[in-house]
């Protein structure tokens, strides 16, 4: 059993190297498998398109939700190569997986100077001091569409 799990996590890992190959920056693979196939894969793709939400994960998820045409993905597995994010974590959570495998830890990351767990305590913050400002506006008109 550990070694398809060993496997599928190798394959996280040759995406994360690929990755970074390609666009020079620190770079995530993730790989989601449903009964023991891999149906989508991807590596960070942020330096290559500017955007700071193509995260492996995120992209995976994106790719699995087409594939299988559902959003809920508690049938399947997640292998990524680093801890997820917050954003991440957040988007694992709605999809339902019913396991995360990950490699290097938010804290392994911590220590090679890549630092995203200032997400986690900003996020544990009162929103008044997070490190960006949230105000709720228009609560009564938001609430009308529910």
């Amino acid at each position: 059993m550990q070694e398809k799990h060993i496997h599928f996590m190798q394959q996280a890992i040759a995406l994360a190297n690929k990755g970074e190959i390609t666009h020079g920056a620190a770079s995530f693979g993730a790989v989601v498998v449903k009964d023991d196939h891999v149906i989508a894969q991807s590596y960070n793709q942020v330096s290559k398109t500017q955007d700071p939400t193509q995260h492996a994960e995120i992209l995976a998820i994106r790719e699995a939700c087409k594939v299988l045409k559902s959003k809920n993905l508690s049938d399947c597995i997640l292998y990524t190569s680093c801890e997820p994010c917050l954003m991440c974590l957040g988007a694992c959570h709605w999809a339902s997986f019913k396991a995360i495998y990950f490699g290097v830890s938010a804290e392994d990351a911590k220590k090679h100077n890549f630092i995203y767990t200032q997400m986690f305590y900003s996020f544990d913050q009162e929103k008044r001091h997070r490190e960006f400002n949230m105000t709720q506006l228009l609560r009564n008109e938001a609430l009308a569409v529910w």
